[in-house]
Order: C-alpha cells, then sequence, then structure tokens
C-alpha cells in the first residue's frame, strides 16, 4: 500500500485534478490520499489558504467580508465546473463556510482562524473525492474526525498523539480509495487545531505510518530535490537519494519541498519517501531512505533560511557558574520561545533563535531579566541574519571541509557569526548576516559541487 500526498500546485486547477486522478488511477496500490488546499495557478495567483487568512481576519476585524468569502467560493466553482461536477458541491461549500464562521465566532478569534484555514484542505478533499468516484476510482472522503486523527490540546503546536495512529491503522482494510484532507485533526475534546506550516506534508506522513505504507509519495511540481536552491544556483546537482538525517537538517534550513517536521513519523518505521512531480509522474523523483549509496561527494547539499535572531551574553567567569545555562534557557522557556543553537566561550553564550517568536516587548522583558537575575555583563539581540548548512553523510570522514567552507566564505566578504557542527558530523552551520546569503550560497555550491570533479 503507498500513500500519497498531493500540495497545492498539484490541485489548484481542474486540469491538476485530471492528472492526480490518472496518477491514482495508474496504480493501484495508491490507497490512501492526502491533499492540500488549492495552491497557486501560476505565479502571481493567491493560494486559497491565503484568502481564507484574508476572510477570517476580515470577520475577527468585524469588516464585511462577504466578498472575501465569494473570493473563496469562486475557486473552487472554478475547479468543480472544470471537472464537470454537479453545482451542488459548490453550494455545499458556501454553506460550510458560513456554518464555520457561525460557530467559531462564538469561541475564540484562533479557533476561528484554524477553522477557515482548514477547510481550505477540507473543502477540497470532498470535491476531490467526487471526482474520482465521476471518472471510475471507488473513493470516499474520510474527516480527521471521523477517522480519530487525536492531537494534542494547545497552547503547544499541534502533534500527533499515539492513539491517532491506532485509530487511522483500520484505514488500510478500506476498500475504496481514501480521500483525506491535510493539515489538521482534533483534540480529544472535539477542538480543531492546524498543524505548522507544510502540515499536509504532516498528515500525509502520519498516515503512512499508520498504516505501515511500503512508500510515501510526496508529490509536488518539481521533478526532485536539487542540491541548492534553483533559484539562486544555476541548474543545480539533482539529488536522487538522499537519508532521513540530511534530508531533516536541508529542510530545517530553507528546503522547502518537504517540510522538516513531517519526516518524524516515517523515519521511526523506516517507510521510504518519494518525492515526484504531478506533471512529470513517471520520471523517478528523490527517495528519502535510512541508508543510501556511497558516492564521491562529501557534500549532498546546501540550504540558507533567514529570519533568525542572536541573542548575546556576556558575564564573566559564567563558565564556572553552576546552573547559568539552565536559567538562562528557562527565562526564554516561560517567554514560549525556542530555541536553534547555542554556541560558547567561556565568558559569553549566543542563542540563534528564530526571529519570528520575538517582539520588542518579548525582548524588552529578557534583557532585563537576564541583567537582573543573572547578573549578566551584557546582553542584547541582533536581527537579520541567515542560516547556512552544509549536509553530507559523507562529512565525517572528510578532513578539512569546515576550512573550506570557512574560506569560501570569506571569500564573499561576509564575517561568520557562528559555527556550529552537529554531533552526527552530517551538516556544518553558519550563522552571517542575511544580505551576503546568496553569495554565500553560490560560493559554497561552487566549492563542493563544481569543482568536485577535479579534485
Amino acid at each position: 500500500m503507498k500513500v500519497c500526498k498531493f500540495g497545492g500546485t498539484s490541485v489548484a486547477s481542474a486540469e491538476q485534478i485530471q492528472k492526480v486522478a490518472a496518477i491514482v488511477k495508474a496504480d493501484v496500490t495508491r490507497k490512501i490520499v492526502v491533499v492540500s488546499a488549492p495552491g497557486k495557478r501560476y505565479s502571481e495567483d493567491i493560494k486559497v489558504t491565503d484568502l481564507l487568512i484574508e476572510l477570517a481576519e476580515a470577520v475577527i476585524a468585524g469588516s464585511k467580508y462577504e466578498d472575501k468569502l465569494l473570493n473563496v467560493v469562486a475557486r473552487y466553482k472554478e475547479n468543480a465546473e472544470g471537472l464537470g461536477l454537479n453545482p451542488s458541491i459548490t453550494e455545499a461549500i458556501l454553506t460550510d463556510l458560513h456554518a464555520r464562521i457561525e460557530e467559531a465566532s462564538k469561541v475564540s478569534d484562533e479557533y476561528l482562524l484554524d477553522t477557515l484555514k482548514a477547510s481550505g484542505e477540507d473543502n477540497n478533499a470532498k470535491m476531490i473525492a467526487q471526482y474520482f468516484n465521476s471518472v471510475g476510482i471507488k473513493a470516499k472522503y474520510v474527516s480527521p474526525k471521523e477517522a480519530g486523527l487525536i492531537v494534542n490540546e494547545g497552547p503547544e503546536r499541534a502533534q500527533a498523539q499515539p492513539e491517532a495512529y491506532v485509530n487511522l491503522n483500520t484505514l488500510k482494510d478500506t476498500a475504496e480509495v481514501i480521500v483525506f484532507p491535510g493539515f489538521f485533526g482534533f483534540t480529544k475534546s472535539g477542538v480543531l487545531r492546524t498543524f505548522d506550516r507544510g502540515g499536509s506534508d504532516i498528515t500525509g506522513s502520519i498516515m503512512a505510518a499508520s498504516v505501515r505504507a511500503s512508500l510515501y509519495e510526496n508529490f509536488t511540481d518539481v521533478d526532485c530535490v536539487f542540491s541548492a536552491n534553483p533559484k539562486v544556483v544555476n541548474n543545480p546537482a539533482e539529488i536522487h537519494e538522499i537519508t532521513y538525517r540530511e534530508m531533516r537538517e536541508l529542510s530545517y534550513a530553507g528546503f522547502t519541498v518537504f517540510h522538516d517536521e513531517a519526516l518524524m513519523p516515517v523515519v521511526k518505521l523506516g517507510i521510504p519517501v518519494n518525492i515526484k512531480n504531478t506533471n512529470n509522474p513517471l520520471v523517478e523523483g528523490t527517495r528519502i531512505v535510512s541508508k543510501r549509496k556511497e558516492n564521491n561527494r562529501p557534500v549532498t547539499g546546501i540550504s540558507a533560511d533567514s529570519g533568525f535572531s542572536i541573542l548575546y551574553v556576556s558575564k564573566y567567569l559564567m563558565n564556572r557558574e553552576i546552573g547559568f545555562g539552565r536559567k538562562l534557557l528557562q527565562i526564554l522557556e516561560e517567554e514560549r520561545i525556542s530555541y536553534d543553537h547555542t554556541p560558547s566561550g567561556v565568558d559569553d553564550i549566543s542563542i540563534i533563535i528564530r526571529s519570528r517568536q520575538l517582539s520588542p516587548e518579548k525582548e524588552g522583558r529578557i534583557v532585563n531579566r537576564v541583567l537582573n537575575e543573572l547578573n549578566a555583563d551584557d546582553v542584547y539581540f541582533r536581527h537579520g541574519f541567515s542560516m547556512i548548512v552544509v549536509v553530507g553523510e559523507g562529512m565525517n570522514n572528510s578532513t578539512g571541509l569546515a576550512a573550506r567552507a570557512a574560506s569560501a566564505i570569506s571569500k564573499t566578504g561576509a564575517n561568520i557569526e557562528m559555527i556550529n557542527q552537529g554531533s552526527s558530523e552530517v551538516s556544518l552551520s553558519f550563522g552571517v548576516q542575511e544580505k551576503f546569503e546568496n553569495d554565500i550560497l553560490l560560493a559554497l555550491y561552487n566549492e563542493f559541487f563544481a569543482v568536485t570533479a577535479v579534485r
């Protein structure tokens, strides 16, 4: 049995949904299909999820929202007409959106936003299931609530609970093709909660693990994963096979093809993942596996992600003060802030944080607490940093790799603010100013890929 997930561009239009049906028809082992909300049909287009966020914001603000609601329905109507479906499906979506607004407005603004965002995947799954049946694929829509995709209560980020895997396992015995909406689940008390970004990837992975799938196929709009961002590096090398660890590190730092959190359920069971192109399904794509064949390249890929801040803390004899690090991290915990890296010296420590977690108020509280409670000599934040990550299973057997990377970066004129090598020696991370990100990505690619053949 295979579980297939189709991303937003794969289900953006009637033409794309017809391709999805052809892919499912071509392989009878494709028994569970997880779908996203309709994405962009062209570069300037707006995703349905973004239209739904605009709708939610209008409702929350108490503004007139009917036009924004009709903009959402119009996207589904266009697809339904292109697929030759009964107009009643569009009317049902309009009714559903009105019902969600009425119900959620009595609960909270956060719940209203969640339930409207989730409607994108939910209503699209219903439409696609109806289309499958119209073209001879015996299919049925199954809701996360009906199937038992149980997630934790807030305020922590939504995660599938152990009982969810038990509940979802029963879907493997269904004769029809299951069409399942991605991106959300329900708490035991029946509250809808959405996953983090890339939530449909997470749902697909949960489904694959639950039914012990032989393969999790993740369909997107590219033939494979590339060794670097093709928008920055011209014609980068293709990656045909990559390990879970390598993909996890690359996804963390900007690889948008596959969300990093989505790997966790399949990694535990060793279920391979195949990233494929909906528009070119016969191409093999990229396989993500536990172990891959060795090659002569120590580096598999290079990725970059912006939007990081650094908290600098300095205190003389910090290294001799028992509990200093714990107390510092506890201050961040109480502000509900997670951290990515903590490089340190004997008298100072830097904490790398995703900037989206911060606000001027939080920064002020943190600085004051560190000064007053930990008696630090100096504390301040700096913003506008990128993380550049060099990843490869062969790195731990390669001498001088860090020196080569640092030398390539130095030629761009950038200053390295932070260097961190994971204990697994699969990745090497550099913190740099955002303005140098693309130059550094190009320099590192040329160092490890363009010249590999002649070294």
